[in-house]
């Protein structure tokens, strides 16, 4: 979910989907392997069940040592690479190289090391090299003292092996302009943009394309830990990486020792990811009409309404704008819809983007096109095109997709009715999965289908999530089993809730990561404060706490 189901700037954003295709074997397929089947084929089983007992015979095989200058990362966190097959079904063929960070446990205050805790931030798309720099935050001393904290960029992304389907010299520098209810012409533009793209992954990619995988992703994740020297996996993902975190405990659910699953996908495989694409449209109306009530409510500072429809008419007007002249040259419809989807995402960003919008409707466009404007960066333009192509590889290749185009064309109209906000970027982003060019998908893994019971898990969701809605952490807890549990913050909905921005969700953490404890089949913790309205005159009196990277 670019999700994750990616915040989704350009560059990571979307969850996805699955409605109703027919599934099929992968090319290598053994006679009899039924498709979808836990671990996929055998030969792919096999062949992952060899890499990782090489790699933990040898003793793990990770040299740490200085971190490439690429990767920003200083201080104490030290990188390596990681060798995977590109198919397990091959595992004495081609290679591919994973990037890995990692800082030491502390030990402070006597704590006894409890192994490595592995991160991933979802995407698909994300790279988690930066989550070892967590250990300098406030609140995470004492998982520091207890647990080595590892990063590493999944398969195709950063240095790992990058996937690209496109020159990012080639994207859209802005300002681009999107209707807000796209024409028959401009719904066939669309869909010819979204052919020619997945044409661009296959062009590029070559034999490599199908290996971008959740299947792949959790197989490569069992070769990390077995290269850390770790018998079980103690693990933290979030929004795409609880679904990783899923697949991977229903794929080897004796190798999980802590495992904890922040803003949850829903693993219902009749779900991924067509329909949750869907689910998640309808999230982030909510959240949208979340951000409106916050800035009515707060119509003394900015101006824009004292209801969440005045809101709605402030933003009309800034969008018309921006449609005639672009903010700075730079901002059109298209940025701004993408900016203020982060407003979906996360409500840090609210006390800016309400000033944003008041200044411009005041005549002062600068913070608008320095929150909206496309990153001039090349690198950062890179990143973005990197993490698009991997998430939409992973999507497309995870499920089968709806191939007609009236499919889409019917269900996002329907949708679009009552969820506007974002339901056709988020059908166009994910388009290209009706002409991917891979014939033999996946089929979904049944999460929680295995014969071997779970251990305990930690599920962790916020009742207003957006990008991943909260029936999927229901879902997911059923699926995960007795063992599970379930931490709610009720009444809010950022997207990503563990490491800063709720002291009750986090203390629950803390102790099960510790001890292994878990609070009890499901529990409630209140809200994290609201933001405080600030001006862009007054940036002082907001305050943010340090938190987690995106989540996204």
């Amino acid at each position: 979910m670019r999700t994750g189901l990616a915040g989704r700037t350009a560059p990571v954003a979307a969850l996805a989907l699955l409605l109703c295709a027919p599934a099929h074997l992968p090319a290598h397929a053994l006679a009899g392997t039924p498709p979808g089947s836990p671990g996929g084929t055998a030969a792919e089983a096999a062949g992952a069940a060899l890499v990782a007992r090489r790699t933990a015979a040898r003793g793990g095989g990770l040299d740490f040592g200085r971190c490439p200058d690429v990767e920003g990362l200083s201080g104490p966190v030290r990188c390596a690479t990681l060798r995977v097959p590109l198919d397990y079904a091959r595992p004495d063929g081609p290679q591919i190289s994973l990037t890995v960070s990692r800082t030491a446990a502390t030990g402070a205050r006597g704590a006894v090391r409890q192994g490595a805790l592995i991160h991933n931030p979802g995407g698909p798309g994300a790279s988690g090299m930066h989550f070892p720099l967590v250990a300098d935050l406030p609140g995470w001393e004492s998982i520091a003292a207890a647990y080595d904290l590892v990063g590493y960029a999944p398969r195709g992304v950063g240095r790992s092996a990058p996937l690209s389907c496109q020159d990012p010299a080639t994207r859209a520098a802005g300002p681009t302009q999107v209707p807000a209810e796209p024409s028959p012409a401009y719904k066939r533009q669309r869909l010819a943009a979204a052919r020619a793209y997945a044409r661009g992954c296959s062009r590029r990619a070559g034999a490599a394309l199908p290996y971008y995988t959740t299947l792949d992703n959790a197989r490569d994740l069992d070769v990390l830990r077995a290269a850390l020297g770790e018998r079980k996996l103690s693990f933290m993902g979030a929004s795409y990486g609880t679904y990783l975190g899923a697949v991977y405990a229903t794929l080897y659910p004796g190798r999980v020792r802590r495992m904890v699953l922040d803003s949850a996908v829903d693993p219902d495989p009749r779900r991924i990811w067509y329909r949750n694409n869907l689910d998640q449209s309808a999230g982030f109306e909510r959240r949208w009409y979340d951000f409106r009530a916050w800035a009515a409510r707060h119509h003394d500072t900015y101006g824009l309404g004292a209801t969440p429809a005045a809101v709605q008419a402030s933003y009309e007007r800034v969008r018309d704008a921006v449609a005639r002249t672009p903010a700075g040259g730079v901002v059109g419809t298209g940025e701004l819809r993408a900016a203020y989807l982060q407003a979906a995402y996360y409500d840090d960003v609210w006390p800016d983007r309400a000033a944003a919008l008041a200044a411009h409707l005041r005549g002062d466009p600068a913070p608008l096109t320095a929150q909206a404007g496309p990153a001039a960066d090349p690198a950062a333009a890179a990143e973005a095109e990197n993490a698009t192509a991997v998430y939409t590889a992973v999507l497309c290749n995870d499920a089968p997709w709806p191939s007609d185009w009236e499919t889409w064309d019917r269900d996002h109209t329907e949708l679009a009715r009552r969820a506007p906000f974002e339901t056709w970027a988020n059908a166009f982003l994910n388009l290209p999965c009706a002409s991917w060019p891979v014939r033999e998908r996946q089929r979904p893994v049944a999460v929680g289908d295995g014969p071997q019971q779970l251990p305990a898990t930690l599920v962790v969701a916020a009742e207003r999530d957006g990008a991943t809605p909260y029936p999927g952490a229901l879902e997911l807890q059923r699926r995960l089993g007795a063992g599970a549990s379930l931490v709610t913050e009720a009444g809010a909905g950022s997207h990503g809730v563990v490491g800063g921005r709720n002291d009750c969700v986090d203390r629950h953490v803390e102790r099960y990561l510790l001890t292994g404890a878990t609070p009890g089949w499901r529990v409630t913790c209140a809200p994290h404060p609201e933001p405080a309205p600030v001006s862009l005159d007054d940036r002082a009196a907001g305050a943010r706490r340090a938190l987690l990277p995106p989540v996204v």
